[in-house]
């Protein structure tokens, strides 16, 4: 079942929709659930809510996938650069989007000081970290690399789907390379062959891959567990990345 909350995001003024996902038995079992937030929460489970009429399937998957967890996808603003904005963790000067301000940080505090304590005070839930983990697509991605290296005592888990790390590369690297990375981390990083232009006739070697691979370094060097997922002919959409959560979903919660 799918149940939704509107929250104040205080630093815009404006609130954002909650889209909780429950076990279909949640009200009978008497069990108290891992919980796994996602960014753009309206692309997640249904396509008629979709913004580009696909969503990532994961209603239809969590009902026969056999871990029962709750899911929370977080819906950003639609208006103008909201997204890039809120999606950001940094301010971003650039040819193809323009300026914005970055407010990420922002998002991820509402997230952990916010949105979270209301999560596990509403529902039953494993609030710990081994048990709490961070996905997203895009700028959804991005922020999820992000918080689970500056938020990594609270998101054990965290999936970065074609992330948008070379929008802000030596930024993102930077905080990487001074958090505090628990080695019971578990990362999945992934990338399309068809996103960008190919710089490389090695799908590994183009640009978009070595800045996962950079990314993925700062986790390994704490001795965390990394998957690196290059989708032969995938796209920068949900009909691609909709095939990519059974892989993540599996590396992250099943091994």
């Amino acid at each position: 079942m799918i149940q939704y909350h509107d929250m104040l995001f205080t630093e815009v003024g404006k609130n954002r929709r909650l889209h909780v996902y429950l076990p279909d038995d949640y009200y009978e079992s008497g069990e108290s659930y891992p919980v796994m937030y996602f960014f753009d929460g309206h692309n997640l489970f249904f396509d008629q809510a979709a913004t580009y009429g696909k969503s990532w399937g994961m209603y239809s998957f969590m009902q026969s996938f056999e871990k029962p967890m709750i899911i929370v996808g977080l819906e950003c603003g639609h208006e103008g650069n909201e997204r890039l904005s809120e999606y950001s963790p940094y301010d971003i000067k650039s040819p193809y989007f323009g300026q914005f301000k970055g407010l990420g940080y922002q998002t991820m505090q509402w997230i952990v000081e916010e949105v979270k304590p209301f999560i596990d005070a509403t529902y039953s839930t494993y609030p710990f970290r081994e048990a709490t983990a961070i996905g997203g697509s895009s700028m959804g991605g991005l922020m999820a690399l992000y918080a689970a290296g500056q938020y990594n005592h609270i998101f054990s888990k965290a999936a970065c789907v074609s992330s948008a790390i070379q929008l802000c590369l030596p930024q993102i690297t930077k905080d990487l390379s001074q958090s505090a990375i628990d080695s019971n981390t578990r990362i999945f990083l992934s990338w399309g062959t068809e996103e960008s232009s190919q710089d490389s006739d090695n799908s590994w070697q183009t640009a978009t891959a070595k800045a996962n691979k950079q990314a993925a370094r700062y986790f390994e060097n704490s001795q965390a567990a990394v998957t690196l997922y290059c989708q032969e002919g995938g796209r920068h959409s949900e009909v691609d990345w909709e095939k990519q959560v059974p892989l993540f979903m599996d590396f992250l919660w099943l091994h």
